[in-house]
């Protein structure tokens, strides 16, 4: 019973790396060629970093969404079959 728990959890903290990693790594892609650009031009504005990076997030939220509801409602599905499990 403890093992299963234990699994769960470490499955738990999988899916949330895996759903959060296409927009972490869009916006330190994003950030980095941000950073290029205001270096090799010497602008320092602070909103032209912050929303393109924030507008890429969402396109990439946008374009995930059906692979992600798939995986969350997967793991949601396996969930709820193991409560039996844990009630006896």
């Amino acid at each position: 019973m403890e093992a299963k728990l234990i699994g769960l959890g470490v499955e738990t903290f999988q899916l949330a790396l895996y759903l959060s990693l296409p927009m972490l790594l869009a916006g330190l892609v994003m950030g980095l060629a941000i950073s290029i650009f205001q270096a090799t031009t010497q602008i320092n504005e602070m909103t032209l970093s912050f929303v393109p990076k924030i507008l890429l997030v969402v396109i990439v939220i946008i374009f995930t969404m059906p692979w992600m509801m798939n995986m969350m409602i997967d793991f949601t599905t396996k969930v709820i079959s193991m409560i039996p499990e844990f009630l006896f």
